[in-house]
């Protein structure tokens, strides 16, 4: 795969190992349709699980969606569970009239107390699903359609060399200037692909490092820790290179992706979570050693009271890289099987 532009840059390569990976290993969710896949299913159970905290106004529409094309009309999906993650709303409510099963992120192994963030949601959803192909949808997305599933769960279906697919999409970027049809993921493009394109290369080919669409095989999910803030999927994609290798995993593209868009102070603290999970993976690895490590404060400024002559407020975050370990690690006890038992 060559870049565009001209002289010397034309000339600019991906690796061969790279080049090759996204040629096998990327495809269109339209590649696959639900009657295919239920043939393909042959008694391999899907659990579809939807963080939501305070997604009232979309989460109903998703849960109805998947409810009503894959689970009765298609039977391709088991399980539809709506992880409560602390809402203040009628996110619950809403997701359990829809007809998906709702639990609160707390209630999840109580036991290990509970952990703030998206990881956190997404790990608990796991340990409380039994499905042998796991799949994460978010709940704020405005033009959800089911080939989100289907497209994850293409390649798991009919490839089982593939354990884990990232979904890929192209996001707009609405504001008062209009509409940029490729603007969103401005971590991903400012943070992510810069630091994984210079110290994992192998993920260079990943179109959306940071989506929030993708699936798994348990086995596979349950051998890994989750970081419990938003650099559960940096660490995901590098803990599974690290395991499996780059063949284990594939993206699909699933065309569009409309969603509610954070403001720039909410993405530099998504961004400073990832760089810590970046930079806790390179010591883990042996890839960067530092001799200190780095500060966890973030200083941010918002306009306020002036501040020893400066007319902004200080607004101070503890960054963390808190994680879960992997579930099958934890004590035969409070494993997954037996949590389904001693809820079921």
């Amino acid at each position: 795969m060559r870049t565009s532009g001209t002289g010397e840059r034309a000339s600019l390569q991906v690796s061969a190992e790279v080049g090759t990976w996204l040629n096998r290993r990327s495809g269109r969710a339209g590649d696959w349709t639900a009657a295919q896949l239920v043939t393909a299913k042959r008694g391999t159970s899907v659990s579809v699980v939807i963080p939501a905290r305070d997604e009232e106004a979309t989460v109903g529409a998703i849960v109805t969606a998947i409810r009503e094309e894959l689970v009765e009309r298609h039977a391709l999906v088991d399980e539809i569970l709506v992880v409560d993650s602390r809402s203040t709303d009628a996110t619950a409510e809403v997701a359990a009239a829809a007809g998906a099963d709702v639990v609160a992120q707390d209630s999840v192994l109580p036991e290990l107390g509970g952990l703030a963030g998206k990881g956190e949601a997404l790990w608990k959803g796991v340990a409380a699903t039994g499905g042998d192909l796991v799949v994460f949808v978010d709940g704020d997305l405005y033009d959800f359609t089911t080939g989100y599933v289907t497209g994850l769960l293409g390649p798991l279906l009919t490839d089982p060399a593939v354990g884990y697919v990232k979904g890929f999409y192209h996001r707009p970027l609405t504001g008062a200037a209009g509409s940029e049809a490729d603007g969103g993921g401005r971590v991903t493009e400012l943070v992510a692909r810069p630091l994984l394109n210079m110290f994992w290369p192998e993920l260079s080919g990943f179109v959306q490092p940071l989506a929030g669409e993708y699936a798994g095989r348990r086995e596979l999910l349950e051998s890994i820790p989750f970081v419990a803030n938003y650099g559960v999927e940096i660490g995901h994609l590098i803990d599974l290179l690290e395991a499996r290798g780059l063949d284990a995993l594939a993206q699909v593209d699933l065309g569009h992706r409309a969603h509610r868009h954070q403001g720039t102070p909410a993405l530099g603290r998504m961004a400073g979570q990832i760089m810590l999970t970046l930079f806790d993976r390179l010591e883990r690895y042996g890839r960067l050693v530092t001799a200190v490590p780095p500060a966890t404060l973030l200083a941010q400024f918002q306009r306020g009271t002036a501040l020893d002559g400066v007319d902004r407020e200080l607004v101070l975050t503890e960054l963390t890289c808190e994680q879960r370990p992997p579930l099958a690690s934890l004590p035969v006890g409070l494993r997954p099987e037996n949590l389904l038992q001693d809820t079921a």
